[in-house]
């Protein structure tokens, strides 16, 4: 059972940063005009608020942060279905406890990761500022 969660919450993750990935992709692709690739200047492909290394990370982590809270909200609610389903049962119970640590942890590394990529994309923007 652990290994099939595992797996699930690796698909999850990747498939939410491949959602991520293809979401920033569009919105940028939709904001280029199409006038200005008939008139021969080049233009980057990315939204202006892209255009730097610390705001393409921050806007991908933010993008990941919004399509992993309803994947960690529905994990929280089966962690909650597994200890319900428990009833009583030890073996079935530690089983909730470490699916429930899982996604704690999972959340946390999201979150926080998100966060310092926010701290440090403030900090080099006031440096180079």
């Amino acid at each position: 059972m652990i290994r099939v969660l595992r797996r699930s919450i690796f698909l999850a993750s990747s498939l939410s940063l491949s959602a991520a990935t293809l979401a920033m992709f569009t919105i940028a692709n939709a904001a280029t005009p199409v006038s200005a690739a008939v008139g021969g200047v080049l233009e980057s492909p990315l939204n202006a608020a892209f255009s730097s290394l610390p705001g393409f990370i921050e806007g991908t982590l933010k993008a990941l942060v919004m399509i992993a809270l309803p994947i960690l909200t529905l994990f929280i609610v089966y962690s909650g279905f597994l200890f319900i389903s428990a009833q009583g049962n030890s073996s079935k119970l530690e089983e909730a406890k470490k699916n429930f640590a899982y996604v704690i942890i999972g959340a946390i590394l999201i979150l926080g990761a998100w966060v310092i990529a926010t701290l440090i994309g403030g900090t080099v923007s006031q440096l180079t500022a």
